[in-house]
């Protein structure tokens, strides 16, 4: 369009398809001066549209197969004990109920013996979903003595379908490879590969004996599939307050898996907002440049007679199709990137293979970041509309000022980005909290380039030239310090964010899972034969050491005052730390204080008191229950009521691998009740694998009712867990260290634009190339020395809130790691500092000089 056609076009006021003839005209295919605002955008886009996806899938799959998941509409689980006909009865009256039993167990054969986790069914299972073997077949229960096991189960036996191994006293037939067990998900925490067998067989096999820990689980299948779950636990609740029944259904089917998916959700979600936040400086940053730039051609359109409204209008048109492409890529790679994000979670949640289209959280995600782009864009865009052409010519030596209208542009993007956030949380609190540190964030960070502006001005002059130079480029007429400032503080911040909730992670599982501890956990010893149990173990290796408790399973079903007890069952919610108030826990008595634990309130109970009924309990469960020396506790074990007292209140070292209890009562509470021993082997250093194998061998025909858990096995399986999660929360906190990269480099482009024309008069002056290198790297040095603190704080202040309050770990960071991150974080941002400077060593001093 010709200058000519242009002035007569504006004088008339551009219609939107005029205003977009010329935006498009002057818009670079490449989007060359947008492409920070592209990139910005793409980066946060990204990062919700994956989050969302793959969230979204997760959370539909969960509740679609809920009732695959557990088996049932309800389900109802006791401990210790099998349901009597009475309970069962009840059940049937319900709608169609499968049973069976869930327990530890020792497989063997005549050269090898494997711990198994036993589930014994009965035949009308799965109630839900298609059991298959990996031959392709669905043959249902199992029935007689066929068994189908886990391909692990097999390869610890060094069996095969058709061979034989021993379970108890019976002697069992492989009979298929288990590929899909539709009920796996809600069984929880896995202590060995799986054994399927008919639910008669653990009865037939000696397994379950007066005392024996095994749950029993029932899960129901409502006549009536509308009736509400919950409603049916508050009858069976109120009909058998005893019981001890422990309740599942549909709804929450996977408890564990719910709450991982939560909190994963709103950790990502919050790294995507992080991510948006960082990105937005950056499109504030990009924007300013990228007008800057457009300076001549704004003034050339004002001249012409272009009015305010069509300088918005034609580059607001270019902002939003950088903003448009920024987010549909965004978008494409957040749906490409999702299969990775489903493999990293592998076998921790039901994630469905290949690419999954979920709308409602990509259009949030492109909602998200059509926002930030307007939210971030507008203050800028509305300052050049707003002045003369001559301002906007002489605007690199005299700065705009700032103009009221974009600020509250900026203020009502924000609130909407704000509204939306709060309104599609689950957690709308957390999301809050962290808005509101985002906001605290840019004002501390904006109050310190107005304060370092101010110190650079009020310090005294230093002798050496270049510092002097950097002193004044931070504080004279037009200096982009606050820009700088927001923008090396978040970027910063973001690799402190990273390097402190990576080493969190890793140093809760340095703590959680301990590196060293018992070799074998055995579990159902019978107590008249611990001598014998303890001998067979001590005889071929005199070093080990062995250590066996009462062990048994209750459950709290009031508590307080004596007088003013609280019935557990009333409770809305469980207090936070109460944790001991949730279903059936395992406890012991003893004499003696366990190892491990410390009395920190009352006495131990000595002599004649150990015949009294009296409980030890956890110091956190006392405070998150409200309870103290001298309270009572009602105790549920086996269908029967039992009151202790609360003799004395204990700190638990739970980084041990050793028996630790929450409640240990005395022997005068407890020690009545139907129960067996369990105990841990630890067993000498030298200890070949052989003779490992021959002493499992020999505990299985010695105690063919008991079983081990070898703790290797679980230790990694606890250690595969953290480092997924860990490996995901590496993979969402990097996309906010890009987006803070990219920022980082926005900012200093966008500062080397400014100072172009500062370069060129020194360059006439007669300053060399490592004279104006070394200007930029002090000014850079000084302001990024300045925000290393801030950021320190800012980072690791997020990680915290990350760490402690999304995922309930412990605050382990390595500070070594934290600061060498940050070390590198600087270096870098001197690196950009230099490599954005050498650009300015090529600018030709006349065509500089002409432009102004």
């Amino acid at each position: 369009m010709s200058a000519a056609s242009a002035a007569d076009t504006a004088s008339a006021g551009l219609s939107w398809v005029d205003a977009w003839r010329i935006a498009r005209r002057d818009l670079n295919a490449r989007f060359k001066g947008l492409r920070l605002l592209l990139v910005c955008i793409f980066l946060g886009t990204a990062a919700l549209a994956a989050i969302g996806t793959l969230t979204a899938s997760i959370e539909r799959e969960l509740e679609g197969s809920g009732r695959e998941l557990l088996g049932g509409d309800l389900e109802v689980e006791v401990w210790q004990r099998d349901l009597n006909e009475e309970e069962q009865t009840s059940l049937r009256g319900y709608g169609e109920v499968s049973g069976g039993y869930r327990l530890q167990a020792m497989a063997s054969t005549g050269d090898a013996a494997a711990p198994i986790e036993l589930k014994a069914v009965e035949p009308n299972w799965p109630l839900f979903g298609n059991f298959t073997l990996t031959d392709g077949s669905e043959p249902g229960a199992p029935s007689g003595n066929d068994a189908y096991l886990a391909q692990g189960a097999l390869d610890r036996l060094d069996i095969e379908v058709g061979d034989t191994f021993r379970l108890g006293t019976l002697e069992l037939r492989a009979s298929g490879v288990i590929e899909n067990e539709p009920d796996r998900l809600s069984e929880g925490f896995q202590l060995g590969p799986t054994v399927l067998v008919a639910k008669q067989v653990p009865h037939d096999g000696g397994l379950l004996q007066p005392g024996s820990l095994f749950q029993s689980k029932y899960r129901i299948a409502f006549t009536d599939t509308g009736r509400d779950p919950k409603s049916v636990e508050e009858e069976l609740s109120q009909a058998y307050p005893n019981a001890g029944f422990d309740f599942r259904n549909r709804d929450r089917a996977s408890p564990g898996a719910d709450r991982f998916v939560t909190r994963m959700s709103d950790f990502l979600t919050l790294v995507g907002l992080a991510a948006l936040v960082i990105a937005g400086i950056g499109i504030a940053g990009g924007v300013s440049s990228y007008l800057d730039q457009r300076r001549a051609s704004i003034a050339t359109f004002k001249v012409l007679g272009a009015s305010s409204r069509d300088i918005v209008r034609i580059y607001s048109l270019q902002i939003a199709v950088a903003a448009l492409v920024g987010s549909a890529l965004g978008i494409a790679t957040g749906v490409l990137v999702t299969p990775l994000l489903g493999m990293a979670l592998q076998g921790l949640l039901p994630v469905e293979g290949g690419f999954v289209i979920e709308p409602a959280p990509l259009i949030l995600a492109g909602a998200y970041g059509l926002l930030v782009a307007f939210a971030f864009a507008s203050a800028p865009l509305l300052r050049a509309r707003s002045f003369p052409a001559m301002a906007l010519m002489r605007s690199r030596i005299v700065p705009l000022s700032r103009d009221r209208r974009a600020l509250l542009a900026t203020a009502a993007g924000l609130v909407a980005i704000c509204a939306l956030a709060l309104f599609t949380s689950s957690q709308a609190w957390l999301t809050a909290g962290f808005l509101a540190g985002a906001g605290a964030a840019l004002i501390i960070l904006a109050g310190l380039g107005l304060g370092l502006q101010y110190a650079a001005r009020k310090l005294p002059r230093p002798s050496n030239p270049l510092l002097r130079s950097a002193l004044s480029n931070i504080h004279r007429p037009g200096a982009p310090t606050s820009a700088l400032v927001t923008a090396l503080g978040f970027g910063l911040a973001a690799f402190v964010l990273l390097a402190a909730i990576q080493s969190a992670i890793d140093g809760n599982i340095q703590s959680r899972v301990p590196q060293e501890a018992p070799d074998y956990f055995v579990i159902d010893v019978p107590p008249e034969g611990v001598e014998r149990f303890t001998s067979l173990i001590t005889v071929p290796f005199p070093d080990a050491n062995v250590r066996a408790v009462p062990t048994m399973r209750g459950s709290v079903l009031a508590f307080g005052s004596e007088g003013e007890m609280q019935r557990t069952a009333d409770l809305e919610e469980i207090p936070e730390g109460a944790w001991a108030l949730r279903g059936e826990r395992g406890i012991t008595y003893a004499d003696e204080p366990p190892i491990g634990s410390r009395v920190v309130e009352g006495e131990w109970w000595t002599g004649e008191e150990a015949n009294q009924a009296l409980v030890s309990i956890d110091k956190e469960f006392a405070d998150g229950a409200g309870l103290a020396i001298g309270d009572m506790l009602t105790i549920g074990i086996l269908g029967q009521e039992r009151d202790v007292r609360i003799a004395n209140i204990r700190e638990i070292d739970w980084e041990s691998m050793g028996f630790n209890f929450t409640m240990v009562f005395s022997s005068g509470a407890i020690s009545d009740a139907p129960h067996k021993l369990s105990a841990t082997i630890d067993l000498p250093d030298n200890a070949d694998t052989e003779a490992r194998a021959q002493l499992l061998r020999a505990m299985v025909q010695e105690f063919p009712s008991s079983s081990v858990v070898e703790v290797g096995e679980v230790l990694l399986q606890a250690r595969t867990i953290l480092e997924q999660v860990g490996l995901a929360t590496l993979a969402a906190a990097a996309v906010a260290v890009l987006a803070g990269l990219a920022v980082l480099m926005g900012a200093i482009a966008a500062a080397r634009a400014a100072r172009t024309y500062d370069t060129v008069v020194l360059r006439v002056m007669g300053a060399s190339r490592r004279q104006i290198l070394g200007l930029q790297l002090a000014e850079y040095g000084l302001i990024a020395s300045a925000l290393a603190l801030v950021a320190l704080a800012l980072g690791s202040g997020l990680a915290w809130v990350i760490i402690t309050q999304l995922f309930e770990f412990d605050w382990l960071p390595n500070w070594g790691v934290v600061l060498a991150v940050l070390g590198m974080g600087f270096a870098m941002v001197l690196a950009f500092a230099l490599g954005g400077s050498l650009p300015l060593l090529k600018a030709k001093p006349a065509q500089a000089l002409r432009e102004l």
